[in-house]
């Protein structure tokens, strides 16, 4: 099996040997490759919608990060029938966005958020 170096800050790993003990995972690289597999079978399902959906997207960013959001909100504003955004933590702010349109459409906008360093977590729900 090849092995892969990764670089992870203190707070990740605290993380990681937090879920390590509480779900009963044998090693860290045990959770590394269950978060990747969660990674891949979420970007398979995306990757299987098309024609037109329904979609609930969150994000969740540090407020500093509020006008890169609202320039990702312009560029899809086709997309959004609802959004709300609520501060949810200190300086932390949950934005989610009830979406109808074509999936590709929808996979892109996901894709602005997911791959901007600045967003905490970014979840796409669809149906």
């Amino acid at each position: 099996m090849p092995i892969v170096s990764i670089s992870l800050n203190d707070e990740i790993l605290s993380e990681i040997d937090k879920l390590q003990k509480t779900m009963g995972f044998s090693g860290r690289s045990e959770i590394i490759r269950a978060g990747i597999r969660n990674l891949v079978d979420e970007e398979k399902q995306k990757s299987d919608l098309f024609g037109r959906i329904h979609a609930i997207l969150m994000v969740v960013h540090d407020e500093k990060s509020e006008q890169v959001v609202t320039g990702i909100k312009h560029n899809h504003e086709d997309l959004i029938g609802t959004h709300l955004h609520s501060k949810v933590d200190g300086n932390k702010c949950m934005e989610l966005f009830l979406l109808h349109g074509d999936a590709e459409k929808i996979s892109i906008m996901t894709k602005d958020f997911k791959t901007n360093r600045k967003m905490e977590n970014v979840k796409l729900v669809a149906m």
